[in-house]
C-alpha cells in the first residue's frame, strides 16, 4: 500500500488510527527518506528554535515544512516577544524580577494553566533568549514603553517586558532568502521600520517625535542601501536570523513537505509520515506546525459563531495538521475555542488587524444598536472576547469604528497617510463608509440614527472632560500606548466634530488560534488521563497556550512558542 493511500484511509479511521499506526505500519510499508534524532514539524518560531536547540545539543535534526516558504506566521508578524527577566530588558534597566513575573503571569492566566507550566516558561525563557543570541545572528531590542497588557495587576510593568528582533541583513541568507514567507504588511520602500516605531509613525503628521522617528526610519533605510544590504526587521528578521542559525548548523529545512501522520513504533512516536515517505526520529518528534485558523471545519466545530477562515492573518497553511495527528494518537486538546483575537477590518485583499486605529483619540466603536459597548483601547483579545460574549443578546459582530475628518487629517490609517483618500474598493466592499452627517452614516451602516447621534454626543462630553466614566478608556497605562500625547487631558479621548464621518467594519480577527495539544512543563504531549504520549512534543500554536484565555503582553504568542520549542529539544537531549 502506498503512503498516500494508506494515510487517506487512516485519516477517516477515527480512534482506530492510533492502533493502526502502531500495529499496521512497518518499515516496508513506508519508504524511509531519512533518519534523525529529532524531527521537527514546522519552520515557524517554535520549530526553528527547537531545531536549533536540538542540533546544538548534538542531536541530528530535520525540519519539515508544509509551505513552499519558511517562517510561518512568525515571519508575517510584528515579532514582539514577551519573556520576563530576559537579558535584553535587564541590560536596559527594566526593573523586572522573577517574583514580579510569577505574580503577574499567575494573575493574568488564573487557574487555566498549571503552575508548573507557567514556572517552566518563566524559568527557561531568559535562557532561551541567551541561547538563540549565542547560536544565531538574531539580536533583540527592548520595545520601550510598550506596557504589559494589564500593568495594574501585581507584578505588571507599565514600561513593558517585550522585545523585538533587531535589524538583520537578508543577504546573509543567500539564495534561501527567496524562500522566506513574506510579511503581513510590507514596510514602505526605502525605510527600515521596527515594530515599536509604528506608534510614532501613526503620529508623524502631528508629533515632533513622530516626525523624528520617520526620519530615523528613512536614515536606516538609506544606510542599508549604501551598504548594499537587504534590511529585515520584525517577523522577517526573526525568521531569517533563525534560518541562518540553522544553515550555519547544517540543519535541513524541507519545504513543501507536509505532515500526513505521526509514525508510531514500539508504542512511541518515532517519526513523521509525509506524502513522499517516512522521516524517522530516534528520540522523538516536536510539533510546531501552528494552529488551525485556516481550517473551516475545525473552527466551526470548536469556536463560537460567526467564525470563518477569512478574518485571520495567520499563515494560510495553518490548518491544524499537527493537532489532528496528535488527536489521532489519543492526545488531549484544550483552549480550542480561543484564538489570539483582535478586531479586524475585512478589507478586500486581506483582513487588517486593527491596533492603533481603534485607540487613537477621535474614534469610538459602536455595535448594531449604535451604542458603545467596550473600552476601545483595551487589549485586543479582550475586545473580541467582549464582542462574542455580548453578540447573542446585543449584536456586536460586526461592530463599527466611527471617526471624523479631524481624525483622518491627523493620523495614519493602516498605510494611508493623513488627508489621503481611502481606496475605492474599501467602500465598494463595505469595509468603509463615508457620509457628511452622522444620520447619513448611520443609514449607510444600518444602525439607528438617533442612537448613534446620542452615543457620539455622550462620547464627546466624556472626551472633553478626559474621563470615560462609561468604559474606563484611558484608566490603564496600556490604553495610552497607541495614542496621541499632545491630546489633553486624556490622550485616548477626543471629540468627533468635523464632517465627513467614517465608519469601518470590525469583525473578530486573529493572529492565529491558541488551542491545541495539551502539554506538560517539559512540552511533552499528554493524553486526557494525564499520561504522556511517548516521543511526542508540541510548542507554539499547535499546543494549548500557556497564556490560557488571556494575553500578558506584546509577544505572548512568540515568546512562549520559542521557549517551549527550546524546552522540548532540551528534554529530548536529556539536559533539561
Amino acid at each position: 500500500m502506498s503512503v498516500t493511500r494508506r494515510h487517506l484511509l487512516a485519516a477517516g479511521a477515527g480512534a482506530a488510527v492510533a492502533a493502526g499506526v502502531q500495529h499496521g505500519a512497518s518499515a516496508a510499508d513506508l519508504p524511509t527518506i531519512g533518519t534523525y534524532d529529532v524531527v521537527v514539524i514546522g519552520s515557524g518560531a517554535a520549530g526553528m528554535t527547537a531545531a536549533l536547540t536540538a542540533v546544538k545539543q548534538g542531536l541530528s535534526t530535520v525540519v519539515l515544512e508544509k509551505a513552499p516558504t519558511f517562517g510561518g506566521s512568525a515571519a508575517r508578524s510584528g515579532a514582539g516577544i514577551w519573556i520576563p527577566n530576559n537579558p535584553v530588558i535587564l541590560a536596559a534597566g527594566v526593573p523586572d524580577t522573577p517574583a514580579k513575573a510569577a505574580a503577574y503571569l499567575a494573575a493574568v492566566v488564573g487557574p487555566d494553566v498549571p503552575v508548573a507550566r507557567q514556572r517552566a516558561f518563566l524559568t527557561h525563557g531568559p535562557a532561551m533568549i541567551s541561547f538563540v543570541m549565542a547560536n544565531s545572528p538574531l539580536r533583540f531590542r527592548w520595545m520601550e514603553g510598550y506596557s504589559d497588557y494589564y500593568p495594574e495587576l501585581p507584578g505588571g510593568l507599565p514600561g513593558g517586558r517585550s522585545i523585538e528582533p533587531d535589524q538583520f541583513d537578508g543577504k546573509l541568507l543567500g539564495a534561501e532568502l527567496a524562500h522566506l514567507n513574506p510579511p503581513y504588511l510590507d514596510v514602505p520602500a526605502g525605510l527600515v521600520v521596527f515594530s515599536a516605531d509604528y506608534k510614532w509613525l501613526a503620529l508623524s503628521a502631528v508629533s515632533l517625535k513622530g516626525a523624528a522617528v520617520a526620519a530615523e526610519c528613512l536614515a536606516r533605510g538609506t544606510k542599508a542601501a549604501l551598504l548594499g544590504q537587504t534590511p529585515l526587521t520584525m517577523g522577517q528578521s526573526l525568521a531569517a536570523a533563525l534560518r541562518k542559525g540553522l544553515l550555519n548548523a547544517n540543519v535541513p529545512v524541507r519545504l513543501n513537505t507536509p505532515l500526513t501522520e505521526l509514525y508510531v513504533e514500539n508504542g512511541a512516536v518515532a517519526g513523521a509520515v509525509t506524502p513522499g515517505g517516512l522521516f524517522r526520529a530516534r528520540r522523538g518528534v516536536i510539533v510546531g506546525s501552528g494552529g488551525f485558523e485556516h481550517n473551516a471545519a475545525m473552527r466551526a466545530q470548536y469556536q463560537r459563531q460567526p467564525i470563518g477562515t477569512e478574518w485571520t492573518v495567520g499563515a494560510k497553511e495553518n490548518t491544524g495538521d499537527g493537532i489532528r495527528a496528535g488527536q489521532r494518537l489519543g492526545a488531549d486538546v484544550a483552549l480550542m475555542d480561543d484564538a489570539w483575537w483582535g478586531p479586524a477590518i475585512p478589507l478586500p485583499d486581506e483582513p487588517y488587524f486593527c491596533l492603533a486605529e481603534r485607540t487613537l483619540p477621535g474614534g469610538l466603536v459602536v455595535n448594531a444598536a449604535g451604542r458603545r459597548f467596550v473600552n476601545e483601547a483595551a487589549p485586543y483579545s479582550d475586545v473580541v472576547h467582549t464582542m462574542y460574549d455580548r453578540n447573542p443578546t446585543d449584536p456586536d459582530i460586526p461592530s463599527w469604528l466611527i471617526v471624523d475628518q479631524n481624525y483622518r487629517n491627523r493620523y495614519l490609517f493602516r498605510d494611508i497617510a493623513p488627508t489621503f483618500v481611502l481606496p475605492d474598493d474599501w467602500y465598494s466592499s463595505g469595509a468603509a463608509h463615508k457620509a457628511w452627517s452622522l444620520d447619513a452614516l448611520a443609514g449607510s451602516i444600518g444602525v439607528p440614527a438617533a442612537a448613534l447621534r446620542a452615543t457620539v454626543d455622550r462620547f464627546n462630553s466624556l472626551a472633553l472632560k478626559g474621563d470615560d466614566t462609561d468604559f474606563g478608556r484611558g484608566d490603564s497605562a496600556y490604553d495610552h500606548y497607541y495614542t496621541d500625547p499632545s491630546v489633553l487631558p486624556n490622550s485616548c479621548l477626543a471629540p468627533l466634530w468635523l464632517p465627513p464621518y467614517y465608519a469601518f467594519r470590525l469583525v473578530p480577527g486573529d493572529l492565529g488560534t491558541k488551542g491545541g495539544l495539551v502539554t506538560d512543563a517539559r512540552a511533552r504531549v499528554l493524553r486526557p488521563d494525564g499520561s504522556v504520549v511517548p516521543g511526542l512534543y508540541a510548542a507554539g500554536n499547535a499546543s494549548a497556550a500557556v497564556m490560557g484565555h488571556s494575553y500578558a503582553g506584546a509577544g505572548s504568542t512568540i515568546g512562549p512558542a520559542m521557549t517551549f520549542g527550546y524546552i522540548a529539544a532540551r528534554d529530548l537531549a536529556g539536559v533539561l
